[in-house]
């Protein structure tokens, strides 16, 4: 069967980042080991948690002429179905300490809150998240039905998390936010903490194989800081690590390019919502910014039909429920090894080992199956 081939797999633009020099212990300065092990001593306590699966795109690898293709399946996390599930409420835990007065509160365009609505409710703790219009109803009664109080604002994310900030300012509510700013650092860096018991376990599953390249989502940076500061800790080896963007929303790929943070014009909503974000957070940033050895954008006209490959085993011997957010890693590989001068330059050949981040199933179970079906 052959999926990778013809003009199927676009990618919008692709750099180099001239100022790349990975410095383990420079990363380990943003997020610390003890904060990063501390979250996975914490997290695989919890009740209900195991290992997500680690699963092999052995089909796909075939034809692309790969070692390996490994895909971290999320769609398996907790009740949650996104990675997202182990940064929100880890910080909730480690904020709020046991106390039952605090109430807390979040912006979100979905799993975050679902996470932090979820380590709310673990826990017994008021929760207030607040929504912009552009948020499905069923993300919205997803948080409902945790128990929290849903808040709709008026315009884009930008606007709900200000709405969020004003509100909790008055009502003294403590924001867990996965974003930081100037005076906003540590409850995003203990998010990523928590995010990065994904490679952790990714360590543990591929027992004796090394990883050569690792292709991350980025939306404002979080979950692809917190994987880059689990190679920093875990692995031996310096995979290239390869950022993935819509290209309407490519705000890491512009600010490497520039090499400060730079803020992009969302001009158009892409169907990688949870990736839709104008400007890189803080502390995902200053890791960010000498570790990613390549970014690369993508236009939404693929997203369906990877999601229903995955769906279908096409890439490997297991269906996969792979929701929006998790379908680019795929694209952006298949788009690099059709694209010669791209696969020399980042060395992707039979040797390589590759990561890719499932890092949803249908968080939007209605939105998935119109993917599916269009």
């Amino acid at each position: 069967m052959n999926i990778s081939n013809g003009q199927l797999w676009k990618y919008s633009s692709f750099i180099e980042n001239k100022n790349y020099s990975f410095n383990k212990e420079e990363i380990l300065n943003y997020i610390t080991i003890e904060q990063i092990d501390e979250a996975y001593s914490t997290i695989s306590k919890w009740e209900s948690y195991e290992a997500t699966p680690l699963l092999l795109l052995n089909k796909l690898s075939k034809e692309l002429n790969l070692n390996q293709i490994y895909y971290k399946d999320e769609s398996k996390r907790f009740d949650l179905k996104s990675f997202k599930a182990l940064g929100g409420a880890y910080a909730v835990e480690k904020v709020t300490k046991g106390n039952k007065e605090i109430t807390v509160s979040t912006a979100t365009a979905g799993n975050h809150g679902r996470s932090v609505a979820w380590g709310a409710k673990r826990l017994g703790l008021k929760c207030k998240i607040f929504i912009s219009e552009f948020v499905s109803e069923a993300r919205g009664k997803a948080m409902q039905l945790l128990g929290a109080d849903v808040i709709r604002v008026k315009g884009n994310y930008e606007n709900s998390l200000i709405e969020c900030i004003k509100q909790s300012t008055e009502n003294d509510w403590q924001i867990v936010q996965d974003v930081a700013w100037k005076d906003y650092m540590l409850v995003p860096t203990l998010t990523m903490a928590g995010y990065s018991v994904m490679m952790k376990e990714i360590v543990d599953q591929i027992k004796n194989e090394s990883i050569t390249h690792i292709f991350l989502q980025a939306g404002v940076g979080g979950m692809a800081g917190a994987m880059v500061a689990g190679v920093a800790r875990y692995l031996k080896n310096i995979p290239k690590i390869i950022v993935i963007e819509p290209d309407s929303a490519a705000c890491v790929m512009k600010s490497i390019e520039s090499g400060k943070i730079e803020k992009v014009q969302i001009v158009r909503e892409s169907l990688m919502g949870g990736m839709s974000c104008g400007e890189p957070s803080l502390v995902p940033w200053k890791i960010l910014k000498k570790s990613v050895n390549n970014c690369i954008s993508l236009p939404d006209d693929d997203i369906g039909k990877a999601m229903k490959l995955f769906a279908n085993a096409s890439f490997g011997d297991d269906k996969i429920i792979a929701g929006e957010n998790a379908a680019p890693g795929v694209i952006s590989l298949i788009a690099c090894c059709n694209d010669e001068k791209i696969k020399n330059l980042i060395k992707l050949n039979s040797t390589s080992n590759v990561l890719l981040i499932g890092c949803e199933g249908d968080t939007d179970q209605e939105m998935y199956q119109k993917l599916l079906k269009d």
